[in-house]
C-alpha cells in the first residue's frame, strides 16, 4: 500500500490538458521517434469499431490525464471506446462490482496480492495462451514479471492473469553530485564499495546516511524497504518468495541476517545524521535534506524514485542531485535485483476488446506514449528508452532493463496485519535497539496468529 500512496508524488514533467474535447492527441501518428510500426502493426489486426471497454484502477488527477492520452490511441487504432475510472477506493471497489457481476472489463491492479485474491476466487479471466512466455521474452528479467503476474485460480491451477504496465523502482540512493565532487568520492558499484564509502565518509569526517522513518501512523515502512533490499542482495530469489509467503518464518536466521544488514547502516551513530537515535524519529520527507545542507549533514540517502517530491523547492535532479543503483554484493553473485512497485492489469469482465486490450499493452507504443509524458517507467524491453521525458527517468529505466531480478515490495505482498503493521513496529523497535531476533519472532507470532 505504502508504494501506492506515494507513487502519484513521484510524477515529473507534468503536462495537463493534452486531450482536448475534441480528441486532440499530442503525439502524431507516424512522427517522432515512437516505436509506431507496432502501432500500425495493432491497428491493422483490430476492427473493434462500436464497441466500449471499461476500465478502473488507482489512477486519478494528472495520472488519470496521462493515461487517458496514453489508451485514447488505442480507440484511434481500433475505433473501440476506452472508458477509464480512476479511484481512490479502488480495492473496495473492484472487489464490490466483481461480486456484484458489474465488473468493468479491465481493472489495474496496485498490489499483486488483491489481484491474486480475486483470481483465486474465479473474478478473473486468465490472459490468452501464450502470454507468460511472451512476457519472459520481452521484459527485462521477464521471469520475475511472469512469476508476478500468475496466480491459483479457483480450482488451485496457477495461471497468467496479468501484464504489469507502469513501475516503480526502490533500489536507488540519492546523492549530491557536487558534494560527491567536491569530497572525491566514486560512484559505488558493489556492496563492498558501498560500505566501504559509507567508512571513508566517517574517517573523513562525514556522515554518510540520512535516515528516516516516520510516516505518522505508518512510521516504520522506510525501514522494511531496507530489509527487502537486504533480502534480495544476501539470499536468493527463491528465498525472497518464501519469505514473503510465510513459507521461510520470519525468524529464519535468513531473514535475521537482512535486518543486522538494514542495522549495520541504521543503528551506528557515526554512520546516521543525528546519530541511530534519530532514525525512528525522523520523518521520511524531512530525513533528505541533510543532502542540501552546506556542509551536507549527509551524502547518501536511500529511497524510492518518489522522493524528489519531497526535495526542496527548484531542486533539479540530474544537478542539484542524482540517484544511482543500490548495489549487490560481487562476492555472493546474486546478480542485480531491483526492488520496486507496479501495477498489473488484469481481465475482470472478458469480451473481445478487452483481450485486445492485452495485446496493446505488449506493444512498445503502448508504453511509450506515456513514458513521453513523464511519471512513467517500465520493464518492457522493446520501448525506445530515449523517449523517456527527462534523463532521470530515462537512468531510472535502464536500472530496470538491467535488472537480472525485480522483486514487489514485500510487506505489500503479505497479509496486512504483518506488512502494514507488525513489520512496520517491529522495525521501530529494531532500529531503537530491540535484537533483531526478538522483534523477528514478534513478528512471526503475530503472523501465526492469523493462518
Amino acid at each position: 500500500m505504502k508504494a501506492r500512496f506515494y507513487a502519484g508524488a513521484a510524477a515529473l514533467a507534468l503536462c495537463t490538458g493534452m486531450v482536448q474535447a475534441d480528441g486532440h492527441q499530442p503525439f502524431a501518428v507516424g512522427e517522432g521517434d515512437f516505436s509506431w510500426d507496432s502501432y500500425t502493426a495493432f491497428a491493422d489486426a483490430y476492427d473493434l469499431s462500436g464497441q466500449t471497454i471499461e476500465i478502473t484502477g488507482p489512477w486519478t488527477g494528472n495520472e488519470k490525464e496521462k493515461v487517458d492520452i496514453a489508451f485514447s490511441y488505442f480507440t484511434s487504432a481500433t475505433g473501440a471506446t476506452v472508458n477509464y475510472s480512476g479511484s481512490d477506493s479502488f480495492e473496495q471497489d473492484i472487489v464490490i462490482s466483481s461480486r456484484s457481476g458489474s465488473a468493468p472489463n479491465l481493472a489495474v491492479f496496485p498490489q499483486p496480492g488483491l489481484a491474486a485474491d480475486m483470481a483465486s476466487q474465479g473474478l478473473l479471466t486468465p490472459l490468452a495462451d501464450g502470454s507468460a512466455d511472451w512476457v519472459k521474452d520481452n521484459y527485462a528479467a521477464g521471469q520475475s514479471w511472469v512469476d508476478l503476474g500468475t496466480y491459483a485460480d479457483a480450482d488451485g491451477t496457477d495461471q497468467m492473469y496479468g501484464i504489469f504496465y507502469r513501475v516503480d523502482v526502490k533500489s536507488l540512493v540519492w546523492y549530491s553530485p557536487e558534494a560527491f565532487d567536491e569530497a572525491g568520492y566514486d560512484i559505488p558499484e558493489t556492496m563492498e564499495d558501498l560500505k566501504a564509502l559509507t567508512d571513508q565518509i566517517v574517517e573523513e569526517g562525514g556522515t554518510p546516511w540520512c535516515i528516516g522513518l516516520g510516516s505518522g501512523a505508518a512510521t516504520g515502512w522506510p525501514a522494511t524497504d531496507w530489509v527487502e533490499e537486504m533480502m534480495l542482495r544476501t539470499q536468493s530469489p527463491a528465498d525472497y518468495d518464501a519469505w514473503v509467503s510465510n513459507e521461510m518464518k520470519f525468524d529464519d536466521p535468513k531473514v535475521i541476517e537482512a535486518i543486522e544488514e538494514f542495522g549495520a547502516f541504521a543503528r551506528n551513530d557515526a554512520y546516521v545524521d543525528g546519530g541511530a537515535s534519530a532514525v525512528a524519529n525522523t520523518d521520511f520527507r524531512d530525513s533528505p535534506s541533510g543532502l542540501f545542507s552546506i556542509p551536507p549533514k549527509c551524502y547518501m540517502h536511500r529511497q524510492a524514485s518518489f522522493i524528489p517530491a519531497f526535495f526542496p523547492e527548484g531542486t533539479s535532479v540530474g544537478d542539484d542531485v542524482d540517484f544511482f543503483y543500490f548495489p549487490a554484493y560481487a562476492e555472493k553473485d546474486l546478480g542485480k535485483p531491483v526492488l520496486g512497485a507496479g501495477t498489473v492489469v488484469a481481465i475482470t469482465n472478458p469480451s473481445d476488446a478487452a483481450n485486445a486490450f492485452i495485446e496493446f499493452l505488449k506493444t512498445p507504443i503502448a508504453h511509450e506514449l506515456w513514458m513521453a509524458q513523464g511519471g512513467f517507467l517500465t520493464a518492457h524491453a522493446g520501448v525506445n528508452t530515449d523517449l523517456y521525458a527527462d534523463a532521470s527517468l530515462k537512468a531510472q529505466g535502464d536500472i530496470l532493463l538491467n535488472a537480472t531480478t525485480f522483486r514487489f515490495d514485500a510487506s505489500d505482498l503479505m497479509p496486512g496485519e504483518i506488512g502494514a503493521g507488525a513489520f512496520w513496529t517491529g522495525m521501530v523497535d529494531y532500529t531503537t535497539g530491540a535484537s533483531a531476533e526478538d522483534v523477528a519472532k514478534s513478528i512471526q507470532e503475530r503472523w501465526d496468529t492469523i493462518q
